[in-house]
């Protein structure tokens, strides 16, 4: 009966990013560079509040968009973080960022629309739009620094063009949009009368002081939906909770999709991730600063060239004049070197390969010196 199935599911593929792990995970001795995921814990006064709450017995359904002081702590947060002016019926708790993007692209898509997607991006984002039986169009950045030019847009633009989605600091690059970027994002998307789906998931996690995001630009109020998530800068990625802001009358139909998919997050992890909110971020940031600074400048020895990241906990090599397409690279990478890390393919962009510098101090420098003797014997 599989081809009886939706065609929008059969056309979906597997993440590429845990296929790769699952590669290293059969080689013997194999070290991994492939999760983006905190190799820290998360913090003891957070999941302190889970115990409270299930001694209080706080197990039943709570309110499907998020119990009221978490969204009003999430409203007060990103107005006194980044001075946005969301009220606290302008959120809605979702299961973690790819909920809080389903739901923003279920939301705004019809079958056959046109979704813009910088590329190099997450292969979720891909996906989720697939499954909404919309149009995924890949917009290459690689050419330009990974940075978005008009002229890009422009191409990538048509009379079918609904939505576009901006992630910086990015997965998989860490490059930051620069005032350049975004203002011509703003413009394109005034102009045009799309959506922006603006994914800040790696917001708290950026080194330069002139960061700004694209949900900065107010003008574009009526027409962005910010995504986020306690995942990243928190280390609470099992926990699987995130958020949307959108404007009022965006949320009150976004809402329809957030309650007939999950319902709400449980009852019990919303204290928690109140809670997380007053945490300071800063130490781990730093450490993902130093490591950052670690491997590219081991890369940079090894003759690798790489866009600086600014953000996140990835670097984006390529990978190109070594003659060999990313897939190849990686498979042989993990058989010969015993280090495994995502080919490019997996984001769109063909020619590089991802690390994630999100491990133990030990680790990075031993994969780059099995990755150094690998690239020197190619």
């Amino acid at each position: 009966m599989k081809e009886r199935m939706s065609k929008a599911v059969l056309d979906v593929k597997m993440s590429g990013i845990r296929e790769y792990g699952a590669l290293a995970k059969a080689q013997p001795g194999c070290l991994m560079l492939t999760i983006g995921e905190p190799d820290f814990e998360t913090n003891d006064k957070i999941k302190a509040k889970v115990s409270e709450d299930l001694e209080s017995n706080l197990t039943h359904y709570p309110e499907g968009n998020g119990e009221p002081y978490l969204r009003q702590a999430i409203a007060r947060f990103e107005a006194e973080r980044n001075g946005y002016d969301y009220t606290a019926d302008e959120v809605i708790v979702t299961a973690g960022a790819t909920g809080a993007l389903f739901c923003a692209l279920t939301g705004v898509i019809d079958p056959g629309d046109e979704v813009i997607v910088p590329t190099p991006a997450f292969g979720v984002y891909e996906s989720i739009i697939k499954l909404n039986h919309g149009v995924y169009v890949a917009m290459p950045t690689a050419d330009d620094q990974f940075q978005i030019t008009r002229e890009a847009l422009e191409k990538a633009a048509s009379s079918k063009t609904k939505a576009i989605v901006i992630n910086s600091p990015t997965n998989p690059t860490g490059c930051v949009l620069n005032e350049k970027s975004l203002e011509n994002v703003c413009q394109f998307a005034l102009e045009k009368n799309i959506f922006v789906i603006c994914d800040d998931v790696y917001s708290q996690l950026v080194f330069t002081e002139n960061y700004r995001s694209l949900a900065s630009f107010r003008q574009l109020r009526n027409r962005l939906i910010l995504v986020n998530s306690f995942s990243k800068p928190y280390a609470m990625t099992g926990w699987r909770v995130g958020y949307i802001c959108a404007d009022a009358p965006v949320r009150a139909e976004l809402q329809k999709v957030n309650q007939n998919t999950i319902v709400s997050v449980p009852a019990f992890v919303q204290h928690a991730c109140e809670t997380a909110l007053t945490m300071d971020t800063t130490a781990m940031r730093e450490t993902y600063r130093r490591r950052r600074d670690f491997v590219c400048s081991r890369l940079a020895d090894m003759g690798l060239e790489a866009v600086k990241p600014e953000g996140a906990f990835y670097v984006f090599p390529s990978i190109k004049k070594f003659g060999l397409d990313s897939d190849t690279f990686c498979r042989r990478m993990i058989k010969e070197a015993l280090v495994a890390a995502v080919p490019g393919w997996c984001f769109d962009a063909e020619g590089y390969l991802r690390i994630s510098y999100c491990y133990a101090d030990d680790v990075l420098a031993e994969c780059m010196d099995r990755m150094e003797r690998f690239v020197k014997s190619l």
